[in-house]
């Protein structure tokens, strides 16, 4: 270990931004652990690339099993790496799924942060350890004001969101109470090739891609009609730490301040595939209404994209538009990768996946098909 070295902890490392994080933390010379759940199959295949052998002499990269709901183990994994920053990316973090387990999602991703922000309390690292704080846009809900910046009345419309509002109060009240350096990045959706394959975005690109390469002849979608602000994970994380890195702690809105539909983001996704297009350039058309609503591609004439109404949420969130303004006049902070170099990004990674799989199945094996959610209690 290099003297002053600094030492970082990742709660939820194998998840997107978590991988992310790990990365650029590594990059800037930092010693990196972090916590992942036990799980009976390998999950860490986010941070494979930089994975290192516990065996070797002062590995920079240290895992240790852990969760959220549990306390006990939480305080002994603080108390033995003595962390500089926490970063609390950890998360039941699917919307849809916290209506179904909305108990084990407050568990996780409300009562995991004070578990933590208790830690740190208890262990006197009030003035040693930095905190930051996952939040979430899915706060504004029901949104009072367009856009939303910092200074917009909350109002959940989820479990999950519930939970992450728990979550943001809980983070200020400590840094206020105990004087702890803790921050809330309320970030708005951000996408990777590392998205999960149940995210909408991953399932349009995922989808897409598959049916390209002939594994797939249609997708389900909910809400083509959802408006989201939609950026990029590895410009996030960078927000990450920069909230970390000043002089005093306070909370920020990570947005781009451009705004798109689901459909909209299915249209891109098709273009970035090289699909035909019609003299309107939409290489997919829009046929029906409501839950009999199809898109048929242009060039095929196929329906590749139909409404399955367990998608939608029984309370729907219809617009988020975040505005960073603090995020860029304090931090110096604007995106750098934009919503059609995330997408064709995105479209990359899994067209070759796709392609792949085409090939062994052509060979002869067993190709397993999309994943799609059980169904939901709440379908009529």
């Amino acid at each position: 270990m290099i003297k002053n070295q600094k030492v970082a902890l990742i709660t939820g490392i194998t998840g997107q931004d978590g991988s992310y994080l790990a990365e650029f933390l590594l990059n800037k010379g930092y010693i990196v652990h972090g916590i992942k759940r036990r799980s009976s199959s390998l999950n860490t295949e986010r941070i494979d690339h930089i994975y290192q052998d516990p065996h070797l002499s002062n590995p920079s990269l240290i895992l240790h099993y852990g969760d959220l709901t549990d306390s006990t183990n939480l305080i002994r994994i603080i108390k033995y790496v003595k962390p500089d920053e926490i970063y609390n990316l950890g998360a039941q973090s699917h919307v849809s799924v916290s209506f179904e387990t909305p108990e084990y999602t407050a568990n996780c991703d409300a009562l995991g942060t004070l578990r933590i922000l208790e830690a740190i309390r208890l262990l006197k690292l009030e003035k040693i350890t930095k905190f930051y704080q996952a939040s979430t846009s899915e706060l504004y809900g029901l949104v009072q004001e367009t856009p939303q910046t910092e200074k917009t009345p909350f109002y959940p419309r989820s479990p999950y969101g519930v939970a992450k509002l728990y979550s943001y109060w809980i983070t200020v009240n400590y840094r206020e109470s105990y004087g702890i350096f803790a921050c809330n990045g309320i970030l708005f959706n951000h996408e990777s090739p590392r998205r999960g394959e149940t995210f909408v975005t991953r399932k349009i690109t995922r989808g897409l891609s598959r049916i390209d390469q002939g594994l797939e002849n249609c997708i389900y979608l909910g809400n083509l009609d959802a408006l989201r602000d939609w950026g990029h994970a590895v410009d996030y994380v960078e927000m990450q730490w920069k909230m970390l890195q000043q002089k005093d702690p306070k909370d920020y809105v990570i947005s781009t301040g451009r705004q798109e539909s689901v459909r909209r983001f299915i249209h891109l996704a098709a273009l970035a595939l090289g699909w035909k297009t019609n003299a309107e350039n939409n290489a997919i058309v829009w046929e029906g209404s409501g839950l009999d609503e199809v898109g048929r591609r242009v060039d095929t004439n196929e329906i590749i994209i139909r409404i399955d109404p367990k998608y939608f949420r029984p309370s729907e969130v219809e617009t988020l538009l975040g505005d960073s303004s603090k995020a860029y006049e304090e931090l110096n902070w604007k995106p750098k990768i934009s919503l059609e170099e995330l997408i064709k990004e995105m479209i990359n990674a899994d067209i070759e996946l796709a392609k792949k799989e085409a090939f062994l199945f052509r060979k002869g094996f067993n190709i397993p098909k999309s994943i799609e959610n059980p169904p939901s209690i709440f379908e009529k």
